[in-house]
Parts: C-alpha cells; structure tokens; sequence
C-alpha cells in the first residue's frame, strides 16, 4: 500500500459573545466548493500552527488575534483520496476586526448544535462535537 503525504492544516472556530461559531462558504473553483468550514489553511515551512492560523485569519477575514487568544480545542485527522489531513482546531474569543469573506463565497455565525445543518468537508464535521461540548 502506498503511503499517502501528510498535509497539516490549521483551522480556527471565531467564537463571538453569543456563542456563536463563525464558518465560511468554500469559494467556486476550490476543492469541495459551496461546502461550510472552519476558517485557516495551511502551514507555510518552518511556521507554527498558531502563526499560521493567525496570518490566515488576516488574508481570509481582515481580522488580527494574538497566539494567547488562540485556544486549542481539538483536532481532525481524515484519509481523502490523495493525502491525510491533520487540521488541529482552535477556539478564539478575541480578534480585532469585523470578519469580512475575503476569499470565501460567504460567512455565517451559527450556533454550535446548528452546525450540522451546513455541508461541510469529511474532516470538519468531527470537529463540531468538541464544539458543542465546549460551548
């Protein structure tokens, strides 16, 4: 059996103070378009995962958090055709900025247990769970 590559992705849960989960709609002409995620991306070398999570929210959203208001919350590890994925989640509860879709189709703010409502990629959905028990 050949061995697939690894792909580390990070991904954040922006959690506002109705404890609300912010997703974000996956742009036409990307993998699994149309579908709902958490917000981050991929690691550049030598980056951390919060480093990377905190330039991502910058590109994707117009928002600036620090590395202290980034808590871990979980993680996904999901077999697709072509890699696995390992995508630790976190939680944050502090930014500076509205949350503006950048790269994405469109946003939304859901409660934890509506998260199920919205299709979303094999990897996130596990992810929702933890969500749940933590809010």
């Amino acid at each position: 059996m050949s061995q697939k590559p690894i792909l580390l992705v990070v991904a954040c849960a922006l959690v506002d103070a109705d404890r609300r989960v912010l997703i974000a709609q996956r742009p036409e002409g990307k993998h699994m378009a149309g579908m709902w995620e958490f917000p981050g991306g991929k690691l550049e070398p030598g980056e951390t995962p919060e480093a990377a999570l905190i330039r991502e929210l910058a590109e994707e959203l117009g928002v600036e958090t620090k590395q202290a208001c980034l808590a871990p919350v979980s993680f996904a590890s999901h077999s697709y055709e072509h890699m696995h994925l390992l995508m630790p989640l976190y939680a944050c509860r502090r930014w500076q900025g509205t949350p503006t879709a950048r790269e994405h189709t469109a946003l939304k703010w859901v409660r934890p247990q509506a998260l199920r409502d919205y299709p979303m990629p094999p990897a996130d959905e596990p992810l929702i769970a933890a969500l749940c028990d933590l809010l």
